[in-house]
């Protein structure tokens, strides 16, 4: 007979042990029963943070999805709470009424927000008063972005980490933010003020204001929040207040048990509840040696030695407590913190390095001979041996500046090598130098093939160039390439040359087809679905047998989805040119359907952001205006200057030009978004030099054509692809280009990188010179696609399915009883 196990707590820790007791046999060993607060599996808290930003979509952080507790034989009770312990008869009561029995019970409550008893704070009928909330948990997260929409606002209470970070991802959002921090400096607890301060100016320049020796003393407004007070009489307006001011053990359930607790459930070496047989604690909510411990890595030391012990498959593991090391991003600043933060005794030996204007800081803090402290604000090329050195006392250099730059100690190559087997490579997830080496000794070779089987980079992203060092020593330097690198889509075993010719050869035209007949045993795969819709769009034009399963959100209701759940709607104006009887159709809109937010984009167009699903077809009734396309994987804009007939320096007419050719190509399928500008002269007011494809006039009355630039997160000048005597000649050789790009690309490649994958000599021979004698068959390929294109906004006359523009309803998560 299998012990029974209860584990009260479904968080990183309650989880992250059951997994480790799990391999080392567990599953064989106990029928495992866990209770959690949310109704949710396990997700990864640290991550919160880029999903509040947007960087992360929710389903992205979760650990452990609810199939892999059935998978597993664990009874979960989600979004269940554990209100009493009978230690004596050894079961648990819960909320739903349940009681379940135990053998071994293993606490892991983990922490809750702490909230300062400020006026203001709650609200007698709803709790916290409306526009207050805590960071802590997913709904937290979804509260804070839906009521963020629509304010502008914002006070972040606290600036330690999750302050900064909260302040960060409401900033994204478009709210103004304020840090109020009652402390002399931002993130006191890991820095000294002199780190602390370079961290402020670094944030700051961020444009998020920063409050120090801020004391609140009330949270003011009636309704909802209207600002804040401070102690020394200032009021700092805004929409919303987050709490960050740190956090506090859930230990209640475990002290009405009668266990020991103190700041912390008290446990000894072996994570045994003092005094309690067959009782332990794990993760925040333990108190071990005094020490009460709120970062993950220490939680993923107790979990290994609890489970050797639980299980038996190490009976002399012991929990010795943890020295902290921590790496991480602040706000987008790379932090890395650890030991000390200064000297404590005169002998200490202190070295500093600060450049506030560059916003770095560098200290180590070394004691007979032993690195005891570090902190390191920007650059963390130098953190693997620090926090090696910090934790196995690794020899230092006599001359100590030399550990904060490569003048002669150990570079970071060197010190991946030099790592123990036990030293924490990624503090997100707790993946250790061994298990990167176990897993390229099971026969991964590839980088992303060992994140992908650890975990590891897969949370703040600081561990990577670290990982990509270990496993390129592990694998003795012959590390592979992801074999589904050169995959078109991760689904089907194919590069897009081959997976076209397959299609064709196989008269595949819908995407369950393509599953059906390529994928490895027909398995359809929901990543690679947009993918090949796509492709298959551009291959087989009108022919194209479109299923709705195959799309994604924005392609199935043609506009683009928001972070609220909201969607954006962007009428066409082509060339960047409107007309009064527009303008007022749009104002009629925006005030109709109480448009939170309208907008003039960077593609000289209007933007309707806060439109439901269900209003959709009515709004775009109302306009009377065709797609802009601003949703999709396509042709969006093209950007257009004044032109011939206004600017005394023009030398084309750009607007004709840039609508004759939207007007064509509008809507064109492609692997990934294309914007493209005309430009009256070479002055670049539409920025043509920087578009997927951009066309400049030039003295006498001709074109140039770039192509292959960008102006976004990457930066690159287009290449000249041509130059031109005609209007005529820049639409078929744009339509030519772009039907190339549209064949060879890779999927969500765009053309900054296309053009110099395949360079522009070679692509002037073929679209300009037809070196191989394909340019008729693009020209006429790019033709049936503009024959075939239909305003996907005409769906919203008949909806395609009763459900399309339906509402989604809440998903709700039934714990299993």
């Amino acid at each position: 007979m299998r012990q029974r196990l209860v584990v009260i707590g479904n968080g990183m820790a309650g989880a992250r042990t059951v997994e480790e007791i799990l391999a080392r046999g567990g599953g064989e060993k106990f029928s495992i029963t866990m209770f959690g607060d949310e109704p949710y599996g396990n997700y990864n808290r640290i991550m919160l943070s880029n999903v509040l930003a947007g960087t992360d979509d929710e389903a992205e952080i979760f650990l452990n999805g609810l199939s892999w507790y059935t998978a597993n034989g664990i009874t979960l009770h989600a979004g269940t709470r554990v209100r009493r312990i009978d230690r004596f008869a050894r079961k648990v009561y819960a909320d739903d009424g349940t009681t379940t029995s135990y053998d071994r019970l293993i606490i892991a409550t983990g922490s809750r927000p702490f909230v300062p008893d400020i006026p203001g704070v709650r609200d007698a009928k709803r709790g916290f008063h409306q526009g207050v909330f805590t960071f802590r948990t997913i709904d937290d997260t979804r509260n804070m972005l839906r009521y963020a929409r629509g304010h502008h606002s914002a006070v972040v209470i606290g600036g330690g980490l999750l302050g900064l970070e909260a302040a960060r991802g409401l900033q994204s959002h478009g709210l103004d933010a304020t840090v109020v921090h009652a402390g002399g400096h931002l993130m006191n607890q890991q820095l000294d003020p002199q780190a602390g301060a370079v961290l402020k100016r670094s944030v700051e320049r961020l444009g998020i204001t920063v409050e120090l020796n801020a004391r609140t003393t009330e949270i003011r407004g009636t309704e909802k929040v209207t600002g804040i007070a401070l102690s020394d009489g200032r009021v700092i307006g805004c929409d919303m207040v987050v709490i960050a001011a740190g956090i506090r053990p859930n230990t209640e359930v475990a002290q009405a048990g009668g266990l020991v607790v103190e700041r912390g459930v008290v446990v000894d070496d072996q994570m045994r509840a003092v005094g309690e047989p067959g009782i332990y604690a794990v993760g925040e909510c333990a108190q071990h040696r005094g020490q009460v411990y709120g970062v993950v890595a220490p939680l993923w030391e107790q979990a290994k030695v609890l489970a050797d012990h639980i299980t038996g498959a190490d009976p002399t593991a012991a929990y010795h407590g943890s020295r902290i090391a921590t790496k991480l991003k602040v706000a987008g600043v790379n932090v890395a913190s650890m030991g000390l933060k200064g000297p404590e005794r005169e002998d200490d030996e202190f070295v500093v390095v600060a450049e506030p204007s560059r916003g770095m800081y560098r200290c180590v803090v070394v004691r007979d001979g032993r690195l005891v402290g570090a902190t390191l604000v920007d650059d963390l090329s130098k953190v693997a041996f620090l926090m090696q050195a910090f934790d196995r006392g690794l020899p230092l250099p006599e001359e100590r500046v030399r550990l904060l730059f490569d003048l002669g100690a150990p570079s970071a190559e060197t010190s991946a090598a030099e790592l123990s087997d036990d030293a924490q490579v990624c503090n997100c997830n707790g993946v250790s130098k061994a298990d990167l080496v176990a897993a390229v000794k099971d026969g991964t070779r590839s980088v992303t093939g060992v994140m992908d089987t650890t975990r590891a980079g897969k949370g703040c992203g600081s561990c990577r160039s670290l990982v990509a060092q270990i496993v390129e020593w592990a694998a003795g330097g012959e590390t592979e390439e992801d074999p589904s690198a050169g995959w078109y889509v991760p689904g089907i075993p194919l590069g897009k040359p081959e997976l076209m010719a397959e299609i064709r050869a196989r008269g595949l035209k819908s995407v369950s087809a393509v599953f059906a007949e390529l994928a490895p045993e027909g398995r359809e795969d929901a990543k690679s679905k947009m993918g090949l819709a796509s492709l298959l769009r551009m291959m087989w034009a009108g022919e194209y047998v479109d299923e709705r399963d195959a799309r994604f959100i924005n392609d199935r209701v043609h506009a683009n989805i928001q972070k609220d759940g909201t969607f954006s709607v962007v009428p066409q104006m082509k060339g960047g040119c409107t007309t009064p009887d527009q303008l007022r159709r749009i104002a009629d809109v925006a005030d109709k359907y109480q448009v939170p937010l309208v907008k003039v984009t960077g593609g000289q167009r209007i933007d309707l952001l806060g439109i439901r699903k269900e209003d959709l077809p009515a709004v775009w009734a109302d306009l009377g205006m065709p797609s802009g396309h601003a949703y999709g994987k396509s042709f969006r804009t093209v950007k257009t200057c004044v032109g011939l007939d206004f600017c005394r320096y023009g030398l084309g007419d750009s607007t004709a030009l840039g609508i004759a050719l939207e007007t064509r190509f509008q809507g064109l399928e492609s692997p990934a978004k294309m914007k493209l500008a005309v430009t009256g002269c070479p002055r670049n007011c539409a920025e043509a030099y920087v578009k997927d494809l951009g066309v400049v006039a030039v003295e006498g009355g001709r074109w140039e054509i770039y192509v292959g630039g960008a102006a976004g997160a990457h930066i690159r000048k287009g290449d000249l692809l041509a130059t031109v005597g005609t209007a005529e000649e820049v639409i078929t050789l744009t339509g030519r280009f772009l039907q190339y790009y549209r064949e060879n690309a890779n999927w969500l490649e765009r053309t900054y990188a296309f053009v110099p994958r395949v360079g522009i000599e070679r692509i002037r021979e073929i679209v300009v010179d037809d070196a191989d004698g394909i340019a008729a068959r693009l020209d006429e390929a790019v033709q049936a696609s503009v024959d075939a294109y239909r305003d996907p906004w005409q769906e919203g006359r008949e909806p395609v399915t009763p459900g399309q523009f339906r509402p989604a309803l809440p998903l709700l998560v039934v714990p299993k009883p």
